[in-house]
C-alpha cells in the first residue's frame, strides 16, 4: 500500500483545523487572511476561502509549498563559506524571526484560554519571549560582526567572536531544554484545541531548525577541519 504526496487538490478539501496542526507556520497564513482555524476548524479550506473571498487554489499551493519545505540534504562542507553563510542566514535567521513571534502570540492564547488546566503550559510565553530577543541579539551579532569576518576569509581573527557564539549556542540548548520541560517534550494533552495543537506543532519546528542551524555553524562553518574531511574523502 502506498501513500499518497498531498497536492493542491486535496489540500483545498482539507479542514484549517487539520492544516493547522499538520503544517508549520500555517496559523499565521490563516491569520494574515483572517481564516479561524480554531473555532471554524472543521471547515474545507476551499469552503473558508469562498465564504471570506479568496483565491483557495493559491492558499493551497503556498500551503502545499509549506509542507514540502526545503531540501536539507547538501553537503554543506564543500560549499564556500560566504555560500553557507547566505544559507544560514535566510534558511534560519529568517525562519526564526518569522516563527517566534507567531508562537509567542498562539503561546498567550492558549495560557489565557486554558490558564485553569493543569496540563497547560503556564509560562511558556514568557520563555518564548526570553529566546526571542536573546536569538535576536545573537543573529545581529553573526550578521554584523562574524558573518562578514569569515566571508572575507579573515578566519583567524575571528576565533574570539567564534567562542563567544559557541557558547551562546549552549544557552540555546538549555532554552530548547527548558522549552521541552513546559510542554512535556512538546507533547499536546489529550483535547488539546487546534491552538494548543498548532502551538506545539511549531515548536517541534523551531527545536528542529534551531539544531539543525546551531550544527551548521558549530560543525561546519566554524570548523576548519571539515571542509578538509571532504577533500580527502
Amino acid at each position: 500500500m502506498t501513500t499518497s504526496v498531498a497536492t493542491p487538490s486535496s489540500t483545498l478539501d482539507q479542514s484549517l483545523g487539520s492544516l493547522a496542526r499538520s503544517i508549520p507556520g500555517t496559523t499565521a497564513l490563516f491569520d494574515a487572511n483572517g481564516l479561524d482555524f480554531c473555532c471554524a476548524g472543521n471547515k474545507t479550506l476551499r469552503k473558508a476561502a469562498a465564504e471570506n473571498g479568496l483565491d483557495a487554489d493559491a492558499l493551497a499551493a503556498r500551503l502545499d509549498a509549506m509542507r514540502g519545505g526545503a531540501a536539507e540534504g547538501r553537503d554543506w562542507r564543500a560549499a564556500p563559506a560566504a555560500e553557507l553563510i547566505d544559507h544560514i542566514v535566510d534558511r534560519y535567521h529568517a525562519r526564526h524571526r518569522e516563527q517566534l513571534p507567531e508562537l509567542i502570540r498562539l503561546a498567550r492564547r492558549v495560557e489565557q484560554v486554558h490558564g485553569e488546566r493543569p496540563d497547560c503550559p503556564a509560562g511558556l510565553a514568557g520563555h518564548l519571549e526570553a529566546m526571542r530577543q536573546e536569538l535576536e541579539s545573537h543573529m545581529m551579532k553573526e550578521e554584523q560582526i562574524l558573518f562578514p569576518m569569515l566571508a572575507r576569509g579573515l578566519r583567524p581573527q575571528a576565533a574570539g567572536p567564534i567562542s563567544v557564539m559557541r557558547f551562546e549556542h549552549e544557552q540555546h540548548g538549555d532554552a530548547l531544554e527548558g522549552l521541552s520541560a513546559l510542554t512535556n517534550g512538546i507533547v499536546a494533552p489529550s483535547g488539546a484545541c487546534n491552538t494548543w495543537r498548532a502551538l506545539y506543532l511549531g515548536l517541534a519546528a523551531l527545536r528542529d531548525d534551531l539544531v539543525n542551524h546551531i550544527h551548521l555553524e558549530n560543525n561546519i562553518l566554524f570548523d576548519e577541519s571539515a571542509a578538509a574531511e571532504v577533500s580527502h574523502a
